[in-house]
């Protein structure tokens, strides 16, 4: 496979010493159960594929980003009776996200963006945080999944594991799916109180509590088709959002 000028794992000092890099695209996955058919890498997967893509249609619009490698730890509180679900706080993506931008601007990259592929990760207050501290540093965190409308790929795209993330898995790695019958029906055991089924009260999901097979949304009928039109949509904003973003020289540029 020929290197990839926009991912950074692939290139040597030489040609990195010589590049301009406008942006820095660090893709933030988890590593945690996904139903009964999926990987425990599903999200850092994506996130790594999303921003891969993405960079490279930016790099074609004549914006050249560079794809840090992916953060396969995420924010998993309420799966660590799940095994082998892997935890990080959010006090410790913080400190792991401050050494990356510290990092960035010895390198004269002022642009981060952070490609999120879990659910888990909040990167806001972080962000406004570190923001503080790197007044230099536009930071941008994008939920890939959001990027385009699910609704109009998928009659139920499902939360954790259900028929959006197993379509994208099928578009990019479908010797890593299991059969479909071989899944759990995604069943969602939901909180009583009406401000959570409302969402405008938010608590932790205890997701022992939660769901039988880990997933949340049935993944039935996804297909590699869907996965790969909704993957495509989604790359393509991100893309051109890479593009946008990058022009901004200092913070004010961001407004109209």
């Amino acid at each position: 496979m020929d290197i990839r000028p926009y991912m950074l794992e692939e290139n040597n000092w030489r040609d990195v010493s010589s590049r301009f890099y406008r942006t820095a695209l660090l893709p933030w996955g988890a590593t945690e159960a996904h139903n009964l058919h999926l990987p425990y890498g599903t999200d850092t997967l994506l996130a790594g594929h999303v921003a891969a893509e993405a960079a490279k249609y930016a790099w074609e619009q004549g914006t050249q980003s560079v794809v840090l490698p992916a953060l396969a730890y995420g924010v998993n509180s309420g799966q660590m009776d799940v095994r082998l679900c892997m935890n990080m706080h959010p006090s410790t993506q913080l400190v792991v996200l401050d050494n990356i931008v510290e990092v960035l601007l010895k390198a004269q990259i002022y642009h981060l963006i952070i490609i999120n592929a879990h659910g888990g990760n909040q990167f806001q207050p972080i962000i406004r945080e570190l923001s503080v501290k790197y007044p230099k540093m536009l930071m941008a965190t994008i939920n890939w999944w959001m990027a385009a409308k699910a609704v109009e790929y998928f009659n139920e795209p499902g939360d954790h594991g259900g028929a959006l993330e197993t379509a994208a898995m099928l578009a990019i790695h479908p010797d890593w799916v299991l059969p479909l019958e071989l899944a759990g029906s995604g069943a969602e055991r939901l909180l009583k109180a009406k401000g959570f089924r409302e969402k405008w009260a938010w608590t932790p999901r205890r997701w022992t509590l939660t769901t039988q097979d880990t997933g949340v949304g049935n993944p039935a009928g996804a297909t590699a088709k869907q996965g790969e039109a909704f993957l495509e949509a989604c790359i393509q904003k991100i893309g051109a959002f890479i593009v946008e973003f990058s022009n901004a020289e200092k913070e004010e540029d961001l407004y109209e």
